[in-house]
């Protein structure tokens, strides 16, 4: 029984203690009607009146926008002057020139030999003053051979003098004593035809005699009966030198190369040649 009075005693107590907290909350509920106006508080809360204004600006010239610079770096473009020591000869280009030198085909391999201008050479973009000179190599020799084929010379041009500065050119022989030069081979006569004609010449004096002699037998009438054998024989003697001198002539030698110093020649660049 105690216990149960017990359980009734608290349950009574806690009860009392929720009635006062429920009168406390309606109290603070109260206050807070009568002292605001909900709807006014709405109304005051208006976006312009609350936010803080901002600061005016007196004038546009006041405030500057500055864009940053950006520096461009430019390359340097070298440039090329070439009357000023960047000269470029391009190839193809021809001086005529005159030989320091003579030229012949008893000179060695490797012999070196010697041009220049007597006028100054003016071109387009450059200008090869007077006495300029042109160095050259022999590469190639030799002395007339057998079939009647005269000497050869090949010369190589391989530097110039121009104003005290040495330039590495290459170039070759076009024109070589007034004659023209194919192939850069300086050559001497081909004399085939010349020494067929040569060879023939003891048929034809031997048929001349012959034709002599028999003229004079048959004007005698004792002798009338010989003079046909010398014709005969001088004819017999023309044909067959006639018909052996190709032959012979073919075991014959040509011309040599011999072209005085002081000659006329002209060369001509392979390559582009450049002076710096």
């Amino acid at each position: 029984m105690k216990k149960i009075y017990l359980m009734i005693g608290f349950f009574i107590f806690f009860t009392n203690l929720h009635a006062g907290a429920f009168d406390l909350d309606m109290t603070v509920d109260d206050d807070i009607r009568k002292n605001y106006d909900s709807s006014k508080l709405q109304k005051d809360m208006n976006v312009e009146d609350t936010l803080p204004s901002l600061p005016e600006i007196s004038g546009k010239d006041d405030v500057k926008v500055q864009n940053p610079v950006i520096k461009e770096e430019k390359q340097s473009i070298p440039q090329y002057n070439i009357s000023a020591g960047n000269l470029k000869i391009p190839d193809g280009t021809s001086f005529d020139v005159v030989s320091s030198t003579k030229l012949n085909d008893w000179m060695p391999k490797g012999s070196s030999v010697k041009f220049y201008n007597r006028t100054p050479i003016v071109k387009k973009k450059f200008t090869i003053p007077a006495n300029t000179v042109f160095y050259g190599e022999i590469i190639e020799v030799h002395q007339p051979q057998i079939t009647c084929n005269g000497g050869l010379v090949v010369v190589r041009i391989n530097s110039m003098n121009y104003k005290g500065q040495i330039v590495p050119i290459r170039g070759y022989v076009t024109r070589a004593d007034d004659k023209m030069i194919f192939l850069n081979n300086i050559k001497g006569e081909r004399t085939y035809l010349k020494t067929m004609w040569k060879k023939g010449n003891w048929g034809r004096n031997l048929f001349n005699k012959m034709m002599t002699m028999t003229i004079s037998l048959g004007g005698e009438g004792s002798t009338i009966l010989l003079s046909p054998f010398p014709f005969a024989y001088g004819t017999i003697c023309l044909g067959l030198n006639t018909l052996t001198s190709p032959l012979t002539a073919f075991f014959s030698k040509g011309g040599h190369v011999s072209i005085p110093a002081g000659s006329r020649f002209r060369i001509k660049l392979l390559d582009d040649a450049f002076i710096n």
